[in-house]
């Protein structure tokens, strides 16, 4: 097995449902080792991967994210072992709170505590996984069974009739220090939405303060970190930038108020304090393309592979030591050049 290991995201679906199938099927002919479906408020993560399977033979399949709000830890269970038995034990249940807007203003439900939620969610999985007996669970945020206002007093613990893979892994998207503590003791593996290979300094110690939470001699062995990198190839420097940026100033611009944005924190804590703010102030004021022009050239080429494809080789350098030191485990490629999918695959695996 490589150093580091290559998947490809599939994200979700514009206006009319679509699929980028020619890259999956390219990516798995490639060698690359898992393709990822997520979800905001329109195609599901679930469904897509279903029909994924069902055109492919071995590359894995995960979900980054399937929105916990959204389900109740039975309903992911279900799903999760349902699509693992159609595909041959290839899935890997990706989870993530989503945010308040999605939370309340789309599902219904309360945003709560994330990183509690979190907790009782995957230990609630896991308990259907294995089977071990019939599930019963007592939390802030579930009671199995329910007993609450409204309930009929017929609830009965109930145990999978589908046996589960125990072993199936579970991944949590998180980049603040909370997250990576909570993933560091509970999941197998964690997507930082973006990262920069040469400062494994940001999350590790968050993530050991969970692994010796955890117990049972958990280390970074055990445990795997998946960060999303985007990838564009082509001359035009700045062309190439433009994306990330856009997707840049969204984020630490605008996904969350003034002093509450995880994202705007995650900045901070890579260098660009002065640069964060700025951008965080233009954006709220309204002027976003002011806001995109102010993400740093530097802070592009730190998370992001661009430019011609020697640039972007010369990059991967860092990410490959990375691997070789465990830093990370698998690059998760946002990118649709099939030209650009295969120059990875050729200078990773």
């Amino acid at each position: 097995m490589p150093d580091l290991r290559l998947g490809l995201l599939a994200g979700y679906s514009g206006a009319s449902m679509s699929l980028p199938m020619d890259n999956i099927l390219e990516a798995e002919r490639l060698g690359f080792d898992s393709v990822w479906t997520a979800e905001a408020y329109g195609s599901d993560a679930v469904s897509p991967l279903g029909y994924i399977a069902a055109k492919t033979t071995k590359i894995h399949l995960g979900t980054a994210i399937m929105q916990m709000p959204a389900r109740s830890p039975a309903m992911t269970a279900m799903s999760a072992m349902t699509l693992d038995g159609l595909s041959g034990g290839r899935f890997i249940l990706g989870l993530g709170p989503s945010g308040p807007q999605v939370a309340e203003g789309w599902h219904g439900v309360a945003y709560g505590k994330p990183l509690t939620r979190t907790r009782e969610y995957i230990t609630i999985i896991r308990k259907i996984l294995e089977r071990q007996e019939p599930l019963r669970f007592e939390g802030s945020h579930y009671q199995l069974p329910y007993t609450g206002p409204g309930a009929s007093g017929l609830g009965k613990p109930l145990k999978s009739i589908l046996h589960g893979r125990p072993d199936m892994k579970i991944f949590t998207a998180s980049i603040s220090p909370n997250g990576m503590r909570c993933a560091g003791e509970v999941s197998d593996g964690v997507f930082p939405v973006w990262m920069n290979p040469e400062r494994f300094d940001v999350f590790k110690p968050h993530l050991e303060e969970g692994f010796a939470k955890a117990g049972g001699g958990k280390n970074l062995e055990r445990f795997e970190v998946a960060p999303f990198v985007t990838a564009v190839m082509g001359d035009d420097l700045d062309k190439c930038r433009l994306p990330v940026k856009g997707m840049m100033s969204l984020y630490i611009g605008g996904m969350g108020a003034r002093g509450k944005n995880f994202y705007n924190d995650y900045a901070r804590r890579l260098g660009y304090e002065e640069a964060a703010a700025t951008i965080q102030d233009l954006y709220l004021d309204g002027k976003k393309g002011e806001a995109l022009a102010a993400v740093p050239d530097s802070l592009v080429d730190d998370v992001a592979l661009i430019g011609p494809a020697e640039r972007i080789l010369e990059r991967l350098e860092a990410w490959k030591e990375a691997g070789r030191n465990r830093y990370v485990g698998s690059m998760l490629i946002g990118g649709g050049q099939p030209e650009l999918l295969r120059l990875l695959a050729e200078n990773v695996l």
